[in-house]
């Protein structure tokens, strides 16, 4: 029996899994297609002179970017419930392409090869530590607090940094930051089959094992879970390529 069967709507571990992939399906094709945006327009910035002297020159643009991109995150989380799928999608996608712009600064920085050497290891740590957060049967609810305080921590070391400059500090800042992402991947997926799980419990199966593609309230909570996890999952894939590459960046 799973562990998600409720008394009162018995649902089969087909019809959880089944919802679980759609689920999974969409997460991970948002999230890609996220990817994409922040590449493509990375690159755009990177091969026009005009627009990366805009945006870096300026040190109220740049803090500008950051702070959008805060708020941007912030509104869509709270106003996921009440706004369309679609008009999340394109709130995610807009969050991607100002992503592009900030990012577009690594391409100055850091060889090709070195970026590509970085976004390969991220890659494959993404996909090994996704799927340990798909098939794991223990409770990860206790690992929330200690990774968001981890990440508070990290925040706060790197800004104290700034000031002192440390190579050593900001290694190990890097080492701390990959490690903490590697967690995050594994708590979010996990994250995502709980709330799967719990959705189509709570909808009495939802009568489909393709329960995100169906009508009703059931389908689209999980066409908007599916929005939530790609943002989570797209935040946590950078942050480990960005901290991966400062490692690698050091050679």
């Amino acid at each position: 029996m799973s562990e998600y069967q409720s008394t009162a709507y018995p649902v089969s571990e087909e019809v959880l899994s089944k919802a679980f992939n759609a689920v999974m399906a969409r997460v991970y094709l948002w999230m890609t297609l996220g990817l994409v945006v922040t590449t493509a327009v990375s690159v755009w910035v990177f091969n026009t002179p005009a627009v990366y002297n805009f945006i870096f020159s300026n040190f109220f643009v740049i803090i500008g970017l950051f702070v959008l991109q805060i708020v941007m995150v912030v509104a869509l989380v709270k106003a996921l419930q009440t706004i369309s799928t679609g008009a999340a999608l394109t709130m995610f996608f807009v969050y991607a392409g100002l992503m592009g712009l900030t990012l577009s600064s690594i391409l100055f920085y850091y060889t090709s090869g070195t970026i590509t050497l970085a976004f390969g290891v991220a890659a494959i740590v993404f996909v090994l530590m996704s799927v340990i957060g798909i098939v794991t049967k223990q409770d990860l609810t206790k690992w929330g607090p200690i990774l968001f305080f981890g990440l508070i921590g990290i925040i706060v070391a790197t800004v104290v940094n700034m000031f002192l400059r440390s190579s050593m500090l900001d290694l190990i800042i890097s080492y701390l930051g990959v490690a903490l992402f590697m967690g995050l991947i594994v708590y979010d997926t996990k994250y995502i089959k709980d709330m799967t799980a719990k959705a189509v419990v709570s909808n009495n199966g939802m009568t489909s094992g393709s329960a995100i593609t169906t009508s009703g309230e059931g389908s689209v909570a999980l066409s908007k879970l599916s929005v939530l996890g790609a943002l989570k999952l797209y935040l946590d894939f950078i942050n480990l390529f960005l901290f991966l590459l400062r490692i690698f960046g050091r050679r």
